[in-house]
């Protein structure tokens, strides 16, 4: 059969860079900084343990059954505190469980968005993201992002010419770029959606991983309290906090959204895995999380501090970078014209992978950029690292 055969969607779908730079960081003696997976070595494998064992001994009849689309209600129930734990007011019929965020973001976009829609985007964001709203034929613009986050007087610009459907963003701890989006410029960003109608898919994956004493309010937080809550949809997970390899994420729904999320997710998956909801349930009821994520954020913390200054003391005179407050990532641009994607055909030589900063732009990449994640290599090989990336320089 021809490959013409595949639908248009489809032929236009690009692998993930990421993904294919996973191959890379299994070859031994290479330090991979490219995928930004969690540290299995900071997995709490006692109390995954111990949540298993009550799944086998009081639940394993539900855990291996099929179960409601929306999610299990007890589990939905617990999303729902920790949802208030972060500004947010919701019940569990505000709630549903997905196959982590990235199955939220899928769904979304194929709730509320028509061909041709346009949905604006950070430069640069999310490369999955791109991936999605490319696959739901939106056409993709985009806004600047700077170390307060995006540039929200672009998007004010932007809104004056031309009707967007929606903008896409992780506001703190972004994925790459490291940095968080301020208090003002949140506010900024809902008073612009609830005047121009356009709504706000906000995907929160790293918020927990906090290297700062201070709080940073969601932006359905401001939304509520504005009386903007229909615009923003908010989308979060347990991978970053928990285990990916669960696949636990969900969706904080508007009521207009609520039932149409549902019968999507009915017709992609029926639900999310019965054993891995169960799982997290009786994990998040051993009370364990906020130690958890206190462990991985102090530990992160650490490796964040090791690359920035490994970085800055090796490569400062050649590039620069915003410090993040939290989360996995470090994005560095060279201070001159380079190109990342062919200088790392040397760093692979020399035993260093990272990301090529222009895969997460949708237009205008910025070939002088680099996506560095900390989360899983020692703080010993993030200094090795930096110097293997100065020996590869030019």
């Amino acid at each position: 059969m021809s490959s013409q055969q595949l639908a248009n969607r489809v032929k236009a779908l690009q692998s993930s860079a990421i993904r294919d730079l996973l191959k890379h960081s299994k070859m031994e003696g290479v330090i991979s900084l490219g995928g930004g997976i969690p540290n299995p070595d900071l997995f709490d494998t006692e109390g995954l343990e111990l949540a298993m064992e009550r799944v086998m001994t009081t639940e394993r009849h539900n855990a291996f059954q099929y179960g409601l689309s929306e999610g299990d209600p007890a589990l939905r129930a617990a999303i729902c505190q920790i949802l208030a734990e972060r500004g947010i007011q919701s019940t569990i019929d505000d709630v549903m469980v997905t196959s982590g965020s990235q199955q939220s973001l899928d769904i979304l976009a194929r709730a509320v968005i028509n061909p041709g829609d346009t949905i604006v985007v950070e430069r640069p964001t999310y490369l999955a993201a791109l991936q999605v709203f490319q696959l739901a034929e939106a056409q993709l613009a985009s806004v600047g992002t700077d170390g307060e986050g995006m540039i929200v007087d672009e998007l004010a610009e932007l809104v004056q010419k031309q009707k967007i459907k929606a903008v896409y963003i992780v506001p703190t701890f972004g994925n790459p770029s490291g940095v968080t989006l301020s208090a003002a410029r949140r506010q900024q960003l809902v008073a612009l959606a609830q005047q121009h109608g356009f709504l706000i898919f906000e995907d929160d994956p790293y918020s927990e991983i906090n290297f700062s004493s201070e709080k940073f309010r969601t932006l359905k937080s401001y939304a509520q309290e504005m009386g903007a809550s229909d615009q923003v949809i908010y989308t979060s997970t347990f991978s970053k906090i928990l285990a990916p390899g669960a696949r636990v994420g969900w969706i904080v729904s508007p009521s207009w959204l609520k039932q149409s999320v549902v019968n999507l997710k009915q017709s992609t998956d029926l639900h999310t895995s019965s054993l891995s909801q169960s799982l997290t349930r009786h994990y998040l009821e051993t009370g364990r999380l906020q130690s958890q994520i206190a462990l991985i954020s102090k530990e992160y913390k650490k490796k964040c501090d090791a690359l920035c200054v490994a970085m800055e003391s090796e490569l400062g005179d050649r590039i620069r970078f915003h410090r993040p407050l939290g989360g996995m990532f470090l994005w560095a641009t060279f201070k001159e014209p380079f190109n990342t994607t062919e200088w790392l055909k040397t760093t692979l030589q020399n035993g260093v992978v990272y990301v090529p900063g222009e895969f997460f732009y949708c237009d205008n990449p910025d070939q002088s950029t680099l996506r560095l994640s900390y989360a899983s290599v020692s703080e010993e090989n993030l200094l090795k690292a930096a110097q293997r990336l100065k020996a590869s320089l030019p």
